[in-house]
């Protein structure tokens, strides 16, 4: 018999609905769980922090704690990570982001409404910090367990289920917020969290297996052992397939963070209600949704380029024509406003969601099976360097120039990394024809 001679590379003989199902206890569900909550408490954070005294521009900056942990926080991530493994380390921060929300309820819920004080600030500023270290762990790793759960013939497709869910939880999270704050009040969003934490974490403690997300074997085995020449070669050649990846793929993560600053500005000065561009928002975001399954199955038939190129490419060209719209339909009555807004909104949504999962399985692809977490770790640093940055090119930008030319600065970026990636990945990364490897 010859027919166990073509399939060496995937020996899971598992089909891919199986192996997402079974998936679906320990990752997916979890995940879902942590980004309702977190969605629901974000839009609010503003809101909180304008009712305990802070100025304007401090409610403003304070949210900067997230961009500032995504370039510090990935490496002592990755290396509590493989020191404690994966699952004690979603345990004890999921414990310590329930118990900061109960903390932030009890504290913070009685001073709403102008009692706040120096106390009251000090415990929210405590709160999204504990959140933003939570989720480096959180995030780092579920992305370095599914890098070793996932066949590699279906590993786009793993991933891309994963920033899906990410995606849906940040469309319920603020649902769910709205319908709690109306019951009750803005503190509730807090206990909401929690509950929503508690609940993942549980999942995680069941569900995990424990024996395949332990501590990293190369930290317990061969960590003394001597770095010989070619180990050097092997760990440089990682790390220069990780930059030159990563320079193609930082700017979608820039035009992912510009958007939610680009376009209200942008909305707003072409003078459209708060309404409209949130539907312009949410009309984008269920595109989006639409395109998770399709651009997983896309990326392991045909290669990581057939994704990430049009995603940088059409979110790219959809920011250069937000800049060209709305400069030139301003000034034309509200439903050109609206068109100006919504065409490049719906491309940049078109691209992204083609884009889901993209950073995350590039970063399994250039990454070694042996110590992942750590190179995972230097991935989201770098990235997380571009995230940090973003905003500040478009305020740099803005105090010179109007917004719309922040978009097309944003989008011209984007359609560089495009170009820059059709010469990377399909040499560097998987090129399709999976199954017939």
């Amino acid at each position: 018999m010859t027919t166990s001679a073509p399939r060496p590379p995937s020996r899971d003989p598992r089909t891919p609905g199986q192996v997402m199902r079974s998936l679906v206890p320990s990752v997916y569900a979890p995940t879902l769980l942590e980004f309702v909550g977190l969605s629901a408490l974000m839009p609010v954070v503003p809101l909180l922090a304008r009712d305990l005294g802070f100025s304007v521009p401090q409610a403003a900056a304070i949210t900067t704690v997230f961009g500032i942990t995504s370039f510090l926080g990935p490496i002592p991530a990755g290396r509590f990570i493989s020191r404690v493994g994966a699952r004690l380390a979603l345990l004890i921060t999921g414990a310590l982001l329930v118990v900061s929300n109960l903390v932030a309820f009890v504290t913070i819920g009685p001073a709403l409404g102008g009692g706040g004080d120096l106390e009251h600030r000090i415990v929210l500023v405590a709160l999204l910090l504990v959140i933003a270290v939570a989720m480096q762990v959180w995030h780092l790793g579920r992305q370095s367990y599914l890098g070793t759960a996932l066949p590699a013939s279906m590993r786009a497709r793993g991933m891309t289920l994963f920033g899906g869910t990410i995606r849906i939880g940040e469309v319920i999270g603020p649902l769910l917020g709205a319908m709690v704050m109306a019951l009750a009040s803005m503190a509730g969003v807090f206990l909401l969290f929690a509950l929503a934490a508690a609940a993942g974490t549980v999942m995680i403690a069941v569900f995990l297996p424990p024996g395949e997300s332990g501590p990293d074997r190369s930290v317990r085995r061969g960590a003394r052992a001597p770095r010989t020449a070619a180990r050097v070669r092997l760990d440089r050649a990682v790390l220069g397939r990780m930059v030159a990846v990563g320079l193609g793929i930082a700017p979608v993560m820039m035009a992912r963070v510009n958007r939610p600053v680009i376009v209200p500005l942008l909305g707003d000065a072409l003078g459209l209600d708060p309404v409209w561009i949130s539907i312009v928002f949410g009309v984008s975001a269920a595109l989006e949704i639409l395109l998770v399954i399709p651009a997983g199955t896309l990326m392991d038939r045909f290669g990581r380029a057939a994704v990430a190129v049009p995603c940088a490419l059409l979110m790219g060209s959809g920011f250069l024509l937000l800049a060209v719209l709305g400069t030139v339909l301003a000034g034309q009555g509200p439903l050109a406003a609206l068109l100006a807004l919504l065409v490049p909104s719906l491309l940049i949504g078109l691209g992204n969601g083609l884009g889901s999962g993209i950073v995350m399985t590039l970063g399994i692809d250039v990454s070694p099976v042996h110590g992942r977490t750590t190179y995972l770790a230097w991935w989201n640093t770098m990235l997380g360097a571009g995230r940090l940055a973003a905003p500040l090119v478009v305020t740099g930008i803005t105090l010179v120039a109007p917004v719309a030319v922040a978009g097309a600065a944003t989008g011209a970026v984007c359609v560089a990394g495009g170009i820059w990636l059709t010469r990377v990945l399909p040499r560097l990364t998987p090129s399709g024809g999976v199954r017939r490897r």
